[in-house]
């Protein structure tokens, strides 16, 4: 009965996207079921997590380093964007020398202009400016804090300065999206108008969105990167967070590519022809602990959390769509190195641990969602942590809600719930920082940055100093890999999995590459 609601619940939410397929009958289009639980906001940094970033934000807009998304046989790294080159000034090592791209246009019909750049950063950093938008400078000043200033070195020469030095600095400007001083001024700054006329630089162009049910996007025509112009005409997005909703969408034809489908339902996708795409990628299922407030301030108990965990028997309740989770980054990363403990299953060590620190029975709560971008199949994956966590002494609590309200538990620390011992919010691991240092560093505690659960030791903040000062490549991935290596020996993380992020397209969906990145490319696709 329970299977039956769920498919007549998923004809329901896509009977109207049917309407929109015969609509369009004469064009080519590209319909993508989203894990996301509504439409993520247009107006720049999108929220909806970081599925967001990957579907609007990156499709819409551009960013002045972009990520190299054309193949999926090693891990994807930055390349020119909106910048065509960059590098630090050899008289101030705070200061980025940044050459633009010439012949850029917005969607709106204005020119990309180094103008732009200093608006848009007074619009997430300036309060003052009729353009700023405190919503969109909580969202990115993670990024951009570090930046004091942008001046206007020529036609297409720009110069960013840094607070401190910031070797890291390029991988930060790949998420900050750039949008129209034309467009948002015609309106008068007014962001609700925005929001139903953005204009990027970005490969597609807005169209039209019905709230709550998709997002239209066309192809950009005249997009400067012509190997980036969409083989399709029109992107339709859809919010889905159910996993079952999804599936059955794809099985009757109403969506062409659906996100994370769950383990159980990919069988009778291959049966019917799907074609079911997987590659491991930076990207992690793990819990961010609270340092401060409650039993995980003693590293003991957070070892023994990490000796708790069964993770085969995860992966077999994933069908094997997983890679077991035992340190921060994947074993195939350049600074993963060589921790001097590994996690394995050993609930007796981690019994001992808890009863070293007199915390037997431990008990924890841990915040999770129901749903939510990159979260893979949370309901069934917390429920198995728990029992395994509980077998080995703890005594754990799940609140569920959400994706937006956990998320909103995330933001601003574990000041605002310090009842809250770990969230579960899965995380991207793209560059060093997203990795590492934004978990760690002491100058990263939210609300100011990402490190949720306020973590902080000396060591770690002296080694990620000596990182913002490694210029020299080879020098920066010893002292990342001895970062690494020390975060696996705090246990900093409740480690469980790295995602392989299965995705199902129908049998006429052609050309899409799965890149070792969180970043997509859905340009390259094909409907026919």
């Amino acid at each position: 009965m329970k299977t039956l609601k769920r498919l007549a619940a998923a004809v329901s939410v896509t009977a109207g996207l049917a309407m929109a397929g015969q609509a369009a009958n004469a064009e080519s289009v590209l319909r993508v079921a989203m894990t996301a639980g509504d439409i993520p906001i247009v107006i720049g940094q999108p929220d909806q997590g970081f599925e967001g970033y990957r579907f609007v934000g990156y499709n819409l807009y551009d960013t002045l380093t972009l990520w190299d998304l054309s193949q999926g046989e090693t891990a994807a790294d930055i390349k020119p964007g909106l910048a065509t080159s960059w590098k630090i000034d050899p008289n101030d090592n705070k200061r980025w020398l940044i050459t633009l791209r010439e012949g850029v246009k917005w969607h709106d019909g204005c020119d990309f202009v180094p103008e732009d750049v200093v608006w848009n950063f007074e619009r997430i950093s300036k309060e003052d400016a009729p353009q700023f938008n405190v919503k969109q400078f909580g969202m990115i000043r993670n990024r951009t804090g570090n930046i004091d200033k942008v001046e206007v070195l020529g036609d297409h020469d720009i110069a960013i300065v840094t607070k401190t030095p910031d070797a890291l600095f390029p991988y930060q400007l790949s998420y900050w999206y750039m949008i129209s001083k034309c467009r948002l001024t015609e309106l008068n700054n007014d962001y609700e108008a925005y929001a139903n006329a953005p204009s990027g630089t970005g490969p597609y162009k807005f169209d039209k969105i019905v709230p709550q049910e998709r997002l239209e996007l066309v192809k950009n025509e005249g997009y400067w990167d012509k190997g980036r112009v969409p083989k399709h005409d029109r992107l339709v997005l859809i919010p889905m967070p159910e996993a079952t909703t999804r599936a059955a969408a794809l099985l009757s034809g109403e969506v062409d590519f659906i996100e994370a489908p769950s383990p159980d339902t990919i069988p009778r996708l291959e049966s019917a022809g799907m074609q079911i795409v997987t590659r491991a990628y930076p990207h992690n299922w793990s819990y961010q602990l609270n340092f401060v407030d409650g039993n995980f301030k003693h590293k003991e108990v957070r070892q023994a959390a990490n000796y708790a965990l069964n993770r085969p028997e995860v992966k077999a309740l994933l069908n094997g769509y997983m890679v077991e989770g035992y340190t921060n980054v994947p074993p195939s990363t350049p600074y993963h190195g060589t921790p001097s403990v590994k996690y394995e299953y050993n609930p007796e060590k981690a019994t001992e641990l808890l009863k070293s620190v007199d915390c037997y029975p431990c008990k924890i709560t841990l915040a999770i969602s129901t749903s939510g971008s990159g979260q893979m199949q949370p309901l069934p994956m917390n429920e198995l942590v728990k029992s395994q966590l509980d077998a080995a002494g703890f005594e754990t609590e799940l609140k569920v809600m959400d994706w937006n309200a956990l998320l909103d538990v995330g933001r601003p620390g574990r000041e605002k719930n310090p009842d809250i011992d770990g969230i579960n919010i899965s995380r991207a691991l793209q560059d060093p920082f997203s990795a590492l240092i934004r978990h760690v560093y002491t100058k990263q505690h939210a609300p100011k940055g990402s490190n949720w659960g306020h973590y902080s030791n000396p060591e770690v903040d002296a080694l990620i100093d000596e990182i913002y000062l490694a210029f020299d490549p080879a020098v920066r991935l010893e002292k990342l890999t001895k970062l690494h290596e020390l975060m696996v020996e705090e246990a900093t993380l409740l480690w469980v999995a790295h995602d392989v992020n299965p995705r199902a397209l129908a049998p006429n969906v052609k050309g899409f590459v799965q890149a070792q990145s969180w970043f997509q490319d859905l340009t390259p696709i094909v409907v026919e």
